[in-house]
């Protein structure tokens, strides 16, 4: 029997030449798949985050074009409303003021005579003046002409004639200024209206004719 000397151990056989870390029992070293295999994960979670984020921002897209477009609508909507108001209280503030101008045309009509019949003067002057100056600054204009084609939209006729000297219907007295405010019209002119005889030549063409008559008269055959 061989005696052990007590506090040695044994020590595996070295080769001849080789170094004692040789001798150290080595740790096993991970193959490439199970490296590999956390770094795949890692990659596939990171691609998981990116769709998660881009589905996000893309939801985040839709809310916004849609908030926009609801936004664009009520703005669009406002407008039409402010236009609708301001056009009504114009339309409103017309229609009163031509309720109060037409109480006042039979007084603008006994001024008008008036000054017809020279009887505007002194303190009645001044006042019928004064009147027809307000009546202006609230946009009442005054119409109707004689000689001008009779309109049926803007003329009344009240008398109706045949004369020789027009060519086509025309206002030959005026019974009665109409008054408008701006394109409304608050009374028609009421008017005499003269059309040409049946059967005679206008007056134009008959000028015509004889300057025509006389300008060839004058030539030699």
């Amino acid at each position: 029997m061989t005696e052990e000397t007590p506090g040695f151990e044994e020590k595996p056989d070295v080769p001849s030449g080789a170094t004692p870390d040789d001798a150290e029992p080595k740790a096993a070293t991970p193959s490439s798949e199970e490296a590999a295999a956390p770094a795949g994960d890692a990659n596939q979670t990171d691609a998981n985050r990116t769709t998660a984020l881009t589905a996000q921002l893309d939801q985040v897209r839709t809310a916004l074009s849609e908030r926009t477009g609801d936004l664009q609508r009520l703005q669009a909507e406002y407008q039409n409303y402010r236009r609708r108001v301001e056009r009504d209280r114009v339309t409103v503030k017309e229609i009163a003021v031509a309720g109060l101008l037409s109480e006042l045309l039979p007084v603008l009509d006994d001024v008008g005579r008036a000054r017809e019949h020279g009887e505007l003067v002194g303190g009645f002057k001044s006042v019928a003046e004064s009147l027809e100056t307000v009546v202006a600054k609230l946009g009442l204009q005054q119409f109707g002409k004689e000689g001008e084609p009779f309109d049926p939209t803007i003329h009344e006729a009240l008398m109706h004639s045949y004369a020789p000297d027009v060519t086509e219907t025309t206002c030959v007295a005026i019974l009665q200024p109409g008054y408008r405010i701006g394109e409304r019209t608050i009374r028609p002119a009421r008017v005499a209206v003269a059309e040409p005889q049946p059967g005679a030549t206008p007056a134009a063409a008959k000028e015509e004719k004889a300057d025509d008559e006389e300008s060839g008269g004058g030539e030699e055959v």
